[in-house]
């Protein structure tokens, strides 16, 4: 088997990923009311009358903490990943994995240091 047939599944997937998006958008825009109503505009909360504006401005400090939240998540993945799966590389990669841990910590830390009062 030849190396180029054996990532042509993993094209296809590809195609199919990258097709789904704007054909979602080219159906969803068939299947839509055409015109707009008292219903359609209201804001729908699980059945009851919402009470007030729905702009409601929110603290930066939820923001912060979902982007140390992805990072952390980051490393963790990578961690269990090259914890289980890859045993047997070498050490020049267990170097290069742990200067990406490194390096993803120090994002973490400096993120943690730049909010000066942190509520996590």
């Amino acid at each position: 088997m030849s190396l180029i047939a054996s990532y042509v599944p993993l094209m296809f997937v590809g195609i199919i990923s990258l097709g789904f998006a704007p054909l979602a958008w080219l159906v969803s825009r068939f299947i839509r009311p055409a015109r707009s109503s008292k219903w359609t505009e209201e804001t729908y909360e699980c059945g009851s009358v919402p009470i007030g504006d729905a702009r409601v401005q929110f603290r930066f400090q939820y923001y912060a903490y979902a982007l140390i939240f992805v990072v952390f998540d980051l490393v963790v993945t990578f961690l269990l990943i090259w914890s289980v799966a890859f045993d047997g590389f070498s050490n020049i990669v267990t170097v290069y994995l742990m200067m990406f841990l490194a390096i993803m910590l120090l994002g973490v830390t400096y993120a943690l240091k730049k909010e000066e009062d942190i509520w996590i």
